[in-house]
């Protein structure tokens, strides 16, 4: 059965009985057709919190295949429940970029999903178009104020940084020409698309812990310069309060369930590999205060999503986690140790082994923080008993518990094992999060720490257009904000062709882009792109629809 035949063929409860589950009555939720529903703020209890656990689910450096990091966060969720916790499952949404392109859906994966999949992997509670929608307000106020003479702000056109977005992968909207309609069509000028899951207000978003909060992030936004190479924000172009309007349903937290019916939050979606990676601080907040463990993850590997969980979230939000489950697969580590595409399946425990200082680097970054970690080993049917144990015993080696996980064909049953080693490492947990550099320190240092302690570099490289933008952050002083890499996910390198655990090489920063609101500077690493193209074969020519209004295709 395909992801979606096991999806569709699941017995879903009502959305009020999960809600009971959590305390949570029938009054204060407010529902979404059957099976989804927003759960109000006032549920967040700062006190309740304090009493569960923080579960962080992170990897290796991932493959084209992705290595089923969402599969295993619904799957130790599932398994935590199997043991007698009371646990609940907090996600990122997916964007429709990657559903439409490589992925074909991001809900997890066999028996080990969250439910109804057709509605979290297309429009789910519409949150993504309300950020869309925010933002796009905000392109449109910009254009009107240097259209308009009485109240111009004298925006220089050639500085404007803000670009639109849209939630699709699109590469021919990356640069376009606005503004090509005549006198009363705007301004001519250079501009781009985004997509929706890399935009400031998608940040903004998921860092924000109320409405107010929200309010004064917007009101930061810096939008572009000024003629007189002043900074000019969305708060001096009058958008805050429609835009705060816009988000005021999607602020709150959507509740699902996963294919056991255990509760499952998910809540915002940025990308890891040029935003936070992480799902909103509201939904973690909220299982914490309606769970006594929360299992959530972040996007791509630890130097990526599982960084800025830590450097971000965590700092804005006052989080920290008492456990980190780092995921492997047998596969991804063939790869980083050499395999070719047609030996991944083949049986090779000295490759496994080869590839091993990967998994091992991110170990290291989670000890760097003070975070104790387990590897999570998600099986695949094509891997060996013997590959399998080399990963434990090369685990072990370095004194940390390694467990499989066969929560995709078992679903919590399956990951039982993983559950209770996870358990006990969170429940022994007393230490504080160590942040490895100084909030206040130079953006520079910060971007220099993080190339060295965490990726391995030997160092950073400034290009002349990074050196002007510091300039110009430091001159509207910004150049205290903390940071978020924008780097490839392939590699701990900015050079997604070197794999394994590369040493010695040279972080080259090309740009860096102000996102004020968010509160951080977002280094640009080589050429990342914010807009993604779509793959040779999309995933969207699979997608179909019968008459009944049955979906087929996605994955």
């Amino acid at each position: 059965m395909t992801d979606l035949e096991i999806a569709q063929s699941a017995e879903i409860q009502p959305i009020q009985e999960i809600a009971a589950e959590l305390g949570i009555s029938s009054d204060s939720l407010e529902p979404y057709g059957r099976y989804k529903a927003k759960i109000p703020l006032d549920l967040i209890d700062e006190e309740k919190q304090k009493q569960a656990k923080l579960i962080l689910v992170t990897a290796i450096t991932p493959t084209k295949a992705g290595e089923g990091k969402t599969t295993v966060t619904v799957g130790l969720t599932d398994g935590l429940n199997q043991i007698g916790k009371k646990a609940c499952a907090v996600l990122r949404e997916p964007s429709l970029g990657p559903v439409f392109g490589m992925k074909g859906g991001a809900a997890g994966g066999g028996w080990s999903q969250v439910v109804p999949m057709e509605e979290i992997n297309l429009h789910f509670t519409g949150d993504f178009s309300a950020i869309e929608k925010a933002n796009n307000l905000l392109s449109s106020l910009i254009d009107h104020n240097m259209q308009s003479r009485s109240r111009t702000l004298g925006i220089d056109p050639r500085r404007i940084a803000w670009k639109r977005v849209m939630d699709m992968g699109d590469r021919a909207l990356r640069d376009v020409v606005l503004g090509l309609g005549g006198r009363t069509g705007g301004m001519p000028r250079q501009g781009g698309f985004d997509i929706t899951a890399a935009s400031e207000v998608m940040a903004i978003f998921c860092l924000s812990e109320s409405l107010a909060d929200l309010k004064s992030r917007l009101a930061k936004i810096v939008v572009g310069q000024s003629m007189n190479k002043e900074a000019v924000t969305a708060e001096q172009l009058n958008s805050v309060g429609a835009m705060a309007a816009l988000l005021k349903e999607a602020i709150q937290p959507n509740l699902v369930q996963t294919l056991e019916g255990n509760p499952a939050i998910i809540h915002g979606g940025p990308f890891a590999n040029i935003a936070q990676g992480t799902n909103t601080v509201l939904a973690t907040k909220a299982g914490l205060s309606l769970c006594d463990y929360v299992v959530t993850e972040a996007g791509f590997g630890a130097d990526l999503g599982g960084q800025k969980f830590l450097h971000i979230k965590c700092a804005a939000s006052g989080l920290q986690p008492d456990a980190a489950v780092v995921v492997a697969t047998v596969r991804a580590l063939k790869h980083h140790g050499g395999a070719k595409r047609d030996e991944l399946t083949n049986p090779n425990a000295d490759l496994v082994e080869k590839g091993f200082p990967n998994l091992q680097k991110h170990l290291e970054n989670m000890a760097l923080f003070g975070i104790p970690a387990v590897v999570a080993i998600n099986r695949f049917g094509t891997d060996s008993d013997a590959e399998i144990e080399k990963i434990k015993s090369l685990c072990a080696q370095i004194g940390v518990k390694a467990e499989e996980s066969r929560a995709f064909l078992e679903g919590g049953k399956g990951a039982a094992d993983l559950a209770k080693i996870v358990a006990e490492t969170a429940d022994k947990r007393e230490a504080t999060l160590n942040q490895i550099y100084e909030p206040d320190a130079p953006i520079v240092e910060k971007v220099s720490c993080i190339a060295k302690k965490v990726y391995g570099a030997g160092g950073v490289k400034l290009a002349p257009d990074a050196r002007q933008d510091l300039k110009d952050i430091e001159r509207m002083g910004l150049d205290r904000l903390n940071v978020c890499m924008a780097k490839t996910q392939y590699s701990l390198s900015d050079n997604p062709a070197l794999l394994g655990r590369p040493e010695g090489f040279n972080i080259s920063i090309t740009s860096f882009e102000i996102a004020a609101g968010a509160g951080f500077i977002v280094p640009i690493c080589g050429h990342i792109m914010r807009m993604p193209g779509l793959p040779k074969v999309p995933n969207a020519e699979r997608i179909d629809i019968d008459d009944d209004g049955k979906i087929s295709g996605l994955s």
